[in-house]
């Protein structure tokens, strides 16, 4: 039998009074073995009929748990059953303990002066545009009521002196949220909000970057982050991403040594791919022993379809090199400029002294409001709707997609509001998008999204987020109709 000692507790709650599931809870007890060693590598798990009766709790539960730890990498299902995945190479090494070797000769990069904030245009609301929520889903009652609540705690001394790095209790409600659903180490002291995703990405690397510095991107990627990255006289080294995410060939950490790493590991913008659990935690150890720091970027990761959200990486050690960024456009709106940046707790001192002037604690009538939606329970229950919608949306055009294309083309659908269609070696994938894009149809050239380009790299990133499950299938005959009369 499993040894994860002791029942699971069916009132357990969080120290803010929220109930931890018994799914979560059982998750999180078996995750905590293997890393341990509990849970040997190889180790064939309980089945889930045995593993039930031993805990006294439905069988559903330990299938679901099973399924989500496998989603992360921590185990293998196939023909001869479940067992522990071979991770002994790097949890032999994550002892929270241990603090990160310091090699750089600076921490804090002192050329901060100035945040430079991309401009951002107005989104799309074409058909299957990707990014894009649904809007007509958004209660948009509640965060009237925030709204309301947060205007009547105004008062003159609240126009003034406010935390540049943020209303309190905003950082705190987020510091509790990343806890609980994504197993993010931190406080509120860590807690630093931003305009924005993009503006957390630029502030992180002016901190921790200087000219000349070498940084390694996920290639394909988004456009803020090429935008992010090539705008400060960085080398940029763009690396590969297969269903695991992150290709890093092991010599690279020795011919060309990186300042700063950039991955996506709950949901890989354009593929969808997962980080494995293995290359989590290689990365974590290569990136300690060299004094590396990871930015993690928590794209669409609260929308997973099947089971619960993938945790992150930087929640594996408490004292791993990672900056934890995100915003709130994709699960509230998109004209919602709030992100958020999560400090490593030996940095955040000197990150607070150097972004104080930076960050003025914009938006503060929004940032008081989310603090109340987010504390109310609001939040929790609209991404719990929106979990729903999204998954059925995601299999109307999966479905769709698969009436003309082999199953094998698409790309995702774990997670997130888009599917990525994958087409033949030098498809001229950029004049189809235009094409779909003139009659209406958000779609976007997966090609564009490569810095080093191959011909196998064509493909459409197709959305659902804020289309209508009913007009879902016209719009992709119509993107196959356009395929098909492009010449190849």
């Amino acid at each position: 039998m499993i040894d994860i000692t002791g029942t699971l507790d069916p009132a357990a709650k969080t120290p803010s009074g929220k109930r931890i599931s018994l799914h979560k809870q059982l998750v999180d007890r078996l995750r905590d073995a293997i890393l341990s060693g509990r849970l040997p590598s190889g180790a064939t798990m309980t089945s889930s009929r045995a593993l039930a009766d031993e805990l006294g709790i439905s069988r559903n539960t330990v299938v679901l748990a099973y399924e989500h730890l496998a989603a992360e990498g921590y185990v293998i299902a196939d023909q001869n059953g479940t067992r522990v995945a071979d991770l002994t190479a790097w949890t032999e090494n994550l002892n929270p303990d241990v603090a990160i070797e310091e090699k750089s000769n600076r921490i804090v990069d002192q050329r901060v002066e100035i945040a430079d904030v991309s401009s951002r245009s107005v989104p799309s609301t074409d058909l299957l545009t990707p990014g894009i929520p649904s809007l007509s889903d958004f209660p948009l009652t509640s965060w009237r009521r925030s709204l309301e609540r947060a205007v009547k705690q105004l008062n003159r001394h609240s126009l003034v002196n406010k935390d540049p790095l943020g209303e309190k209790q905003l950082r705190k409600a987020i510091a509790q949220h990343l806890n609980i659903s994504r197993g993010v180490q931190c406080n509120a002291d860590q807690i630093f909000i931003t305009e924005g995703a993009q503006q957390a990405l630029e502030l992180c690397i002016l901190l921790m970057t200087n000219p000349g510095d070498t940084v390694w991107v996920e290639d394909p990627c988004y456009y803020g982050v090429k935008s992010a990255f090539s705008s400060k006289e960085l080398k940029i080294l763009s690396i590969p991403v297969d269903k695991e995410g992150l290709i890093i060939p092991y010599e690279l950490w020795a011919t060309n040594l990186p300042k700063i790493i950039f991955t996506s590991p709950a949901h890989q913008y354009p593929t969808g791919a997962v980080l494995s659990v293995s290359r989590r935690l290689e990365l974590l150890n290569q990136a300690r022993k060299s004094g590396s720091w990871v930015i993690e970027d928590d794209y669409d990761a609260d929308f997973r379809h099947f089971g619960s959200p993938i945790a992150s990486m930087q929640g594996l050690s408490k004292c791993s090199p990672v900056f934890y960024i995100g915003s709130f456009s994709k699960s509230m709106y998109p004209t919602l400029r709030i992100g958020f940046m999560v400090i490593p707790e030996r940095l955040k001192n000197e990150a607070s002294l150097a972004l104080s002037n930076l960050l003025k604690c914009s938006n503060q009538i929004q940032q008081m409001a989310l603090a109340d939606f987010i504390i109310s329970g609001e939040f929790g229950r609209h991404l719990g709707r929106m979990r729903r919608v999204y998954r059925e949306r995601q299999k109307v055009l999966r479905s769709s997609i698969s009436q003309f294309f082999p199953e094998s083309w698409i790309l995702g659908g774990s997670a997130g509001m888009h599917l990525t269609l994958t087409l033949p070696v030098n498809f001229d994938d950029h004049s189809i998008a235009v094409k779909a894009n003139s009659l209406g149809i958000g779609v976007l050239a997966l090609s564009t999204f490569y810095s080093n380009r191959k011909p196998t790299d064509c493909g459409l990133v197709i959305g659902y987020g804020n289309t209508q499950k009913d007009s879902i299938p016209k719009a992709v005959s119509t993107l196959a109709e356009l395929i098909k009369a492009t010449p190849r």
